[in-house]
């Protein structure tokens, strides 16, 4: 079963879930697709030259336009974000602790190596992982006016709106049964 993956845009903000194709963990950016280029039309007579002779254009770096990330998107959030300067500090952090652990498991080798005491074999140990990667994209303001007492949710207000469409309904149904009935008294009169 895949789950879904939360979408963001270059500011973190959630966009929507896309259904992946594996699994996937951490945050991979999306690029924007190239224009497809026209390739130039040869004329008939012109040999085509062996692609070992072709010199290759050099690839232009494609654009960012937002992330997948393989972290579970948190209920409770009204606009989520996902923070990516401090997903970036803790793949900073991430690469640190293997340089640190590469460079002591180098010196422990080489004290192996020359034969001296060198102490029990160096253990990786990665950084916590921060908790709050998703946190809230709204000001407690904009929540504040969102949540204002008396007014009501969009749910609320479409389910009255769906009741007084449901009476409107009823109402213009019973006005044409009325209108049926009556002409139907007035086709008997004539008819008689």
């Amino acid at each position: 079963m895949n789950k879904a993956i939360p979408k963001v845009d270059l500011k973190g903000f959630y966009i929507g879930d896309v259904e992946p194709d594996d699994s996937l963990t951490g945050v991979v950016p999306i690029y924007a697709q190239p224009e497809p280029e026209e390739a130039p039309a040869l004329p008939e007579d012109e040999e085509i030259k062996d692609e070992l002779d072709v010199p290759e254009e050099p690839e232009q770096p494609r654009e960012i336009i937002g992330y997948l990330v393989g972290i579970p998107l948190p209920t409770g959030l009204y606009h989520p974000r996902f923070d990516l300067i401090a997903w970036d500090a803790y793949q900073d952090a991430v690469l640190e602790a293997q340089s640190d652990y590469a460079d002591s498991l180098h010196d422990w080798r080489e004290k192996w190596a020359e034969g001296e005491e060198q102490g029990p074999e160096p253990v990786y140990a990665p950084p916590a992982q921060p908790d709050n990667l998703w946190i809230e994209g709204l000001t407690p303001e904009e929540i504040a006016e969102l949540t204002k007492p008396g007014e009501l949710s969009e749910i609320e207000m479409l389910k009255k709106e769906n009741m007084l469409l449901k009476a409107q309904n009823n109402a213009i149904t019973e006005r044409a049964d009325f209108i049926e009935d009556i002409i139907a008294e007035m086709a008997m009169q004539i008819y008689q």
